[in-house]
């Protein structure tokens, strides 16, 4: 697995817990939605993307470190 497509993986699994708390728990929770959506905007604007250094720390690489 590459950084590029764990990082598609823990975003989509953190829009869809914050989904399932707003709808279940409280609200309010919709706020770490919006909060995942600004910081994706935030990473394609800026390239700080701070997921990305701690998937690069823990040895995944990314689709350009990938020789085929």
């Amino acid at each position: 697995m590459t950084k590029e497509s764990a990082l598609f993986l823990f975003a989509g699994i953190m829009i869809l817990v914050s989904v399932a708390l707003t709808y279940y728990v409280h609200p309010y929770w919709m706020w770490l939605t919006v909060f995942i959506g600004l910081n994706l905007t935030q990473s394609s604007v800026t390239g700080f993307c701070l997921p990305m250094i701690i998937m690069g720390k823990m040895g995944l690489k990314s689709k350009c470190d990938k020789v085929d």
